[in-house]
């Protein structure tokens, strides 16, 4: 039989058991309207921020782009973002957007390096996250980049393809070719063609038509050129195509015609090779253009015969060395422009030291764009190869459509 004593002291004790198990319970389990309490009640708020930050280039990554690293924020808007240099400490100057969702830097970063990003945010009630990364982006090494023309921006002859030179072998030409694209306002069909491993050209079957607007989309930022070696480019490029002239250079007779949009603008005597440095006949492109530049036979192959260290209005139509350009040292003893080609291959136009004055040489240059056409024909030279300078027109349809790529 249990004495009163005994039945109380029980009683005590198991009432102490269920206040310690309360208090358990609340301690561990929690408690759904406690835990939801955002401190206007009285109590103490655990909810956590729900902004939550996304930093591109995750934390210890290495390849990480140029181009499209940055932050990103859901359920909030980013308050403050720092981009430095690691080890030196360099800011990154970014901008925030209007709408305080993202991040970016103002400038495409460089290869090889190591960032560090440090971002915050605040949700809708205030609350503050964070979030830190420090990461190495895609090496030189690792990487390739294609140098293009022509440029932005700028407008160009009609006969201006838009051509790259990459500073890698490219292995996966099928996969690089597919992330540029090149379209014509004027509609025209654009396809390209791969000289080699690291030159790689567009162009439309006929020359671009006049006053049309070209768009060159690189996506290459990502792309896998060959065995470990990966894009870092993206963006838009679009140039204007201007009128259309083609000039004729017929060595029989020694003259050029200069036809602008269908019309004859002048015909004007010049000087073409010479018999035995003949030029070569077909299409060419005039790729870059100088009001004054030297010209050194040892660097084309003709070893000491001239070096001109001012030869005026040269614009260059291949890249093994043939100009279209003015003439002041002609012989006088020989006979006029227009009766004989005297040159190392070059078409010679009249003109004077200094590339001053009212001359046939100036008056081209200045009628001249980066992308007209100078043809040569009835020279006794073979046709200009089409990868020698900007002169793939040389090529026909079907062997420019032709499977080049891997």
């Amino acid at each position: 039989m249990t004495t009163p004593d005994i039945a109380a002291r029980r009683a005590l004790v198991a009432c102490a058991a269920l206040m310690v198990g309360a208090l358990t319970l609340t301690a561990c389990g929690g408690d759904a309207s406690a835990s939801d309490d955002d401190g206007k009640g009285g109590g103490t708020s655990t909810k956590t921020s729900t902004a939550k930050i996304a930093i591109s280039a995750k934390d210890g990554s290495t390849g990480a782009s140029i181009n499209a690293t940055g932050v990103k924020v859901g359920d909030g808007r980013l308050t403050d973002v720092q981009m430095t240099v690691a080890g030196s400490g360099q800011a990154v100057p970014g901008a925030i957007s209007a709408d305080g969702r993202s991040w970016k830097p103002k400038a495409q970063l460089e290869r090889g390096t190591k960032y560090r990003i440090s971002a915050t945010a605040k949700d809708s009630d205030g609350r503050t996250a964070a979030a830190n990364s420090i990461f190495t982006t895609v090496t030189t090494s690792n990487s390739f980049i294609g140098t293009y023309t022509p440029d932005d921006g700028t407008t160009v002859g009609v006969g201006m393809p838009v051509s790259f030179t990459f500073d890698k072998a490219i292995t996966a030409k099928k996969a690089v070719q597919s992330h540029i694209t090149v379209t014509s306002s004027s509609g025209q069909q654009v396809a390209g063609h791969w000289f080699g491993a690291q030159r790689l050209d567009f162009r439309p079957q006929e020359y671009w038509k006049a006053g049309s607007k070209v768009t060159m989309k690189i996506d290459l930022d990502g792309v896998q050129g060959a065995n470990g070696v990966y894009g870092v480019q993206k963006k838009t490029v679009t140039f204007t195509v201007g009128r259309s002239q083609v000039s004729t250079v017929d060595v029989d007779t020694q003259t050029m015609t200069v036809v602008r949009d269908g019309r004859t603008l002048k015909s004007v005597p010049i000087s073409a090779g010479s018999p035995d440095h003949t030029t070569y006949n077909g299409q060419m492109v005039i790729s870059e253009k100088f009001v004054q530049t030297r010209m050194n036979g040892s660097t084309v192959g003709f070893g000491g015969e001239y070096d001109i260290p001012d030869v005026p209005h040269a614009m260059r139509l291949t890249q093994s060395g043939t100009f279209v350009h003015g003439n002041y040292w002609y012989n006088r003893g020989n006979p006029p422009f227009g009766r004989e080609g005297t040159s190392h291959g070059c078409v010679g136009l009249a003109d004077v030291q200094g590339a001053q004055g009212d001359t046939t040489a100036k008056w081209f240059y200045d009628n001249s764009l980066i992308g007209d056409l100078v043809i040569v024909r009835n020279s006794p030279d073979k046709t200009v190869a089409p990868d020698n300078g900007l002169n793939g027109w040389n090529m026909s349809w079907s062997e420019w459509t032709a499977e080049t790529g891997a």
